[in-house]
């Protein structure tokens, strides 16, 4: 007779868990209806970059709106009109404002913006960046090309187009950690790997065409043995090409740009220009949007609360570059 109770015992414990699970099971069906992550139209995330009429920005933007698809939220896309780093400020300072669901941001200035990321994270508005890092910030996660190994893939470029000899110059953009990496991936394997060239001069370009070119023309001026000039934004590149082409070196000179906004491409398809690097971009804005979506919805743990040996959201994502030349700039413009 005991052993017919315990069995009885048994047998309802097991069904009080399977009841238990099955609602569970039916509680986690109904947050997720199809089957899939689904948020609501009314769930908003934001991006927020600088200079918000680039060309540039356009494919990082679509990547992000095409994660809201996928995910049934709102998005909305604001930006600093200018180069200016209060602006960008008062920008995500309204964007906090308004309480969002997440925050995606290039940060114009990696200690200025510092600050304000943390604002937003205190009020529990989760911020991931991109492109642009700001690195002592409590950003959960920074999106981007590892540009450190895009100055090197840069410098490996330059070195074969110039013969692996010669004198190079760099133009780029200060204040941004994107571009100081760029830089310094290109510099130091110009030193450790081709002893018969050398970084002779870095500019100021400030992401602008007539400034880079500006640039560009004192460089040639100073240096007139100079083989090739990289520059470590879209808009500076055009601009280098100009003073190649006033100077009357074009092709004695050779160009590496940076991203694949049209006037480059057309300037690597006349000969200008010898090579870009281009972006993984849409991969941006896509994951950027991912990884907002998962740490509002508490669907993942921010890295740094697990240590560094367990990182269910990464804190850095490498979204690759790729080298375009004459060969392939066809496959870059919009189609």
């Amino acid at each position: 007779m005991k052993k017919m109770m315990m069995v009885y015992l048994v047998l309802i414990i097991a069904f009080g868990v399977y009841v238990f699970m099955y609602r569970m099971d039916d509680k986690r069906s109904s947050a997720w209806p199809d089957g899939g992550l689904h948020g609501s139209i009314g769930e908003n995330y934001v991006m927020v970059t600088f200079q918000s009429g680039m060309e540039y920005w356009k494919n990082i933007v679509k990547g992000f709106e095409d994660g809201g698809d996928a995910l049934g939220v709102s998005v909305e896309y604001h930006g600093a009109t200018q180069y200016d780093v209060q602006e960008q400020i008062t920008v995500l300072e309204q964007v906090i404002a308004k309480k969002p669901a997440g925050i995606a941001l290039s940060a114009i200035d990696s200690d200025a913006l510092t600050a304000t990321i943390n604002k937003a994270v205190d009020a529990g508005i989760p911020v991931v960046l991109f492109d642009s890092d700001a690195p002592d910030s409590k950003a959960y996660s920074f999106l981007a090309t590892n540009n450190y190994d895009a100055g090197v893939a840069a410098a490996d470029k330059m070195a074969q187009i110039v013969g692996r000899q010669g004198e190079v110059g760099i133009i780029t953009q200060s204040g941004q950690q994107n571009h100081s990496d760029r830089t310094s991936g290109f510099k130091e394997t110009i030193a450790s790997r081709y002893p018969a060239m050398s970084v002779v001069d870095v500019k100021e370009g400030k992401g602008d065409a007539m400034i880079a070119k500006a640039a560009a023309a004192d460089m040639l001026g100073k240096h007139p043995d100079l083989k090739g000039i990289f520059v470590t934004e879209a808009s500076g590149g055009t601009g280098a090409a100009d003073a190649v082409i006033a100077a009357n070196r074009t092709g004695k000179v050779k160009i590496i740009g940076f991203d694949t906004n049209k006037e480059t491409l057309d300037r690597i398809s006349d000969g200008t220009i010898s090579a870009t690097i281009a972006q993984g971009t849409w991969n941006m804005g896509y994951w950027s949007l991912q990884h907002l979506f998962h740490l509002h919805h508490g669907l993942t743990v921010p890295a740094p609360t697990l240590g560094n040996d367990v990182s269910p959201l990464p804190p850095r994502v490498d979204t690759g570059i790729t080298i375009v030349t004459r060969e392939n700039v066809k496959d870059y413009y919009a189609k």
